[in-house]
């Protein structure tokens, strides 16, 4: 299983497994059969986490969500507001869930060996950071306005919770990473960007460069590979679009960057595990290159 070719086989075969055999857990919450793939340990070894945004599995609940993102061998997972919890849970995720409720979101996540690490898109609210703190989430993803960031910085400083700043694409206020700087400037290391490369390419933006830009300033991704620049462009497996991802990779090694990666694939909403298997395989691949493995 050394090689690139065998890896991406290994996973392929994984993924039609797991579509829909289950076995019941602790707690009753179903695992999948299949064997999960083996995630990506060479860019785990560079300090880098990956994993999915359950946005990209928004046709599904948040149970489904965890059980995809296990079968990918991936170990953390980012949530979004309102997805439905189970098909026994019709709460969305988010501060809304009652105490019965979280208990059960933290079992199904430790049956399946995975961690709920950032959250987002979201509100910045105290009530958000109560739920954050409670589920042991380490960084809320958000779009706040400029004039909250005084008391954002404060929260995050009591809360030990990061902000990340995400960027959708223009007009959004935020599509522009000199908004994210001017922003982030003289706050604590509690406040940064999160980095959606997807969106930055469907502004007209080079991720690379804009990579560069918030250099000190990344706290997360929102990662992607696009088939074309521009606003009609649609999500491709990574290495294989015009986001140039090695090149990405590349520059965050060399800032020595240590962060969560989220996979947001939007495309493919019903079947996307099988391009997400080939994204993971070459993101583990370009991280052995980077550091000489």
């Amino acid at each position: 299983m050394n090689s690139f070719a065998s890896r991406r086989a290994f996973l392929k075969a994984g993924a039609a497994v797991g579509a829909g055999l289950g076995l019941v857990g602790l707690g009753g919450h179903p695992l999948w059969a299949a064997a999960a793939g083996p995630g990506a340990p060479h860019a785990e070894k560079l300090g880098w986490r990956l994993g999915c945004q359950s946005y990209s599995f928004n046709r599904f609940t948040f149970f489904e969500s965890i059980d995809k993102n296990a079968s990918l061998g991936l170990k953390v997972i980012e949530g979004f507001p309102g997805q439905r919890i189970s098909k026994t849970i019709s709460t969305g995720l988010g501060e809304g869930l009652s105490a019965d409720a979280r208990k059960e979101v933290k079992q199904k996540l430790a049956d399946a060996g995975v961690k709920l690490v950032n959250f987002g898109v979201a509100g910045a609210g105290r009530s958000t950071f109560d739920f954050a703190k409670d589920m042991g989430i380490e960084t809320i993803v958000s779009e706040p306005a400029e004039n909250s960031f005084d008391a954002l910085d404060k929260l995050c400083e009591e809360y030990q919770i990061h902000i990340a700043i995400h960027d959708h694409p223009k007009p959004s206020h935020y599509w522009n990473p000199d908004t994210v700087l001017k922003v982030c400037k003289g706050r604590s290391k509690w406040i940064g960007a999160c980095a959606d490369t997807g969106h930055w390419m469907r502004s007209g933006l080079d991720p690379v460069e804009c990579l560069k830009k918030l250099e000190g300033r990344i706290v997360s991704f929102h990662f992607k590979d696009l088939n074309e620049m521009g606003p009609g462009a649609h999500d491709v497996p990574w290495g294989t679009g015009k986001g140039n991802v090695k090149g990405m990779l590349a520059e965050v090694y060399r800032q020595k960057l240590k962060a969560v990666f989220s996979i947001e694939y939007e495309y493919h909403w019903e079947n996307s595990v099988p391009d997400m298997v080939e994204s993971v395989a070459y993101f583990d691949k370009v991280a052995a290159e980077l550091a000489g493995t």
